[in-house]
């Protein structure tokens, strides 16, 4: 179908509103679709459509299986459809309710046969720290999807941001220049386009809801062999830390300092290998004091050949940049963001993980037996 979607997603609900109200305003014969999650609790979701003369349609759609997300996905397509069909809007914004995330909705637009033309998070520059470094629940937060959320504030709050092209960034008279700056060290590959009083001109935030977006290519960047991960940075009190090595981390030793290097920053994130588990690429993901690792599958170096035609195209290439001799495409790769970040102690205790010359030496079949300190946290 013709209809071009934009996706506006964003935890700031004031900045998203801001957002919206901009596209609706520059965009003729654009109409903004919001499915109101936060009524869930009375077995419905409450849905709107209007232009930026006020509400054109509400209506009521059931939870399904008890998930107010879930009847979101069942709804938004349908309703898109009918737009569509009607010919008469330019514009359909989906502006996604609080804590939902914009990739798969995204993806959910894109299945049923509608063009995603853009996605946008809104954005508070003052409040990235506070939301990085919650730790909370949603469902403590009030903010959860569905009865079975085990989501944190921060880790929502990050693939919100990370996942969008384009960043809408409020004008906040309480942002400083360090919380700019850590908005920018956290997404510097992001389009930010102002969305406040002071943003003189508005059409470019309408030329970037209908620039184009590839649902496909936006997925692989985000797996963990192939994100395009933050560079080394240092300005107005924040930094950004990449640590990138060929050895291995020592299972036991790792694990020891899980605590510490989480608490490091307000972000980190990449990727790395255990020496009990060489042919495992696992993800780390950590925000809000809280990690999360887990498998992403096999490294490509670990794969017969024959299975290297099922790889998207992007990792191949991302593996031929930096292909090793001995072990491939294996190599820890981890991002660190913060302000006050204490670099020189981060990188001691990072290379005190490390298999020492000894174990190195000893191989991958001595490797493999060392304790399997990572199981319980990976469910193996």
């Amino acid at each position: 179908m013709s209809l071009p979607v934009a996706v506006v997603a964003g935890l700031h609900t004031a900045a998203r509103t801001a957002a919206v109200d901009r596209l609706l305003a520059d965009v003729p014969g654009s109409v903004v679709l919001h499915h109101d999650l936060a009524t869930a609790a009375a077995g419905t979701v409450v849905r709107t459509v209007r232009d930026r003369d006020g509400l054109l349609s509400a209506g009521e759609t059931p939870l399904v299986n008890d998930c107010a997300c879930c009847a979101l996905r069942e709804d938004l397509v349908p309703e898109l459809r009918r737009l569509a069909d009607a010919g008469t809007t330019r514009l359909a914004i989906v502006e996604l309710w609080d804590s939902v995330e914009p990739r798969a909705m995204a993806e959910v637009i894109a299945s049923g046969g509608l063009t995603v033309t853009s996605v946008i998070t809104a954005v508070d520059p003052a409040l990235v720290l506070p939301c990085l470094g919650n730790g909370d629940d949603l469902a403590e937060a009030g903010l959860a999807a569905a009865a079975t959320d085990q989501r944190t504030v921060a880790d929502t709050f990050a693939r919100q941001l990370e996942y969008a092209p384009v960043l809408a960034v409020a004008d906040s008279p309480e942002a400083d220049d360090e919380d700019r700056e850590l908005l920018a060290q956290l997404h510097p590959t992001a389009r930010r386009i102002p969305i406040g009083a002071d943003a003189r001109s508005p059409e470019p935030l309408a030329r970037a809801a209908l620039a184009g977006f590839d649902v496909e290519a936006a997925a692989a960047a985000q797996h963990p062999a192939c994100a395009r991960l933050p560079q080394e940075a240092d300005g107005h009190g924040v930094s950004t830390l990449v640590w990138s090595r060929r050895r291995p981390f020592h299972p036991e030793r790792l694990y020891a300092a899980l605590e510490d290097l989480t608490c490091a920053a307000a972000r980190s994130r990449g990727r790395f290998w255990l020496a009990d588990k060489p042919d495992t690429l696992l993800h780390w993901d950590a925000a809000g004091g809280a990690l999360c690792v887990e498998s992403a599958g096999p490294w490509l170096a670990a794969l017969p050949d024959a299975a290297w035609e099922t790889v998207p195209p992007v990792r191949r290439a991302a593996a031929a940049v930096d292909w090793h001799p001995e072990h491939g495409d294996r190599r820890t790769h981890l991002v660190f963001t913060s302000p006050a970040l204490d670099r020189d102690g981060l990188t001691r205790l990072l290379e005190s993980c490390l298999l020492t010359d000894a174990e190195y030496a000893a191989g991958r079949d001595s490797w493999r037996k060392l304790p399997p300190a990572f199981d319980t946290l990976l469910e193996v």
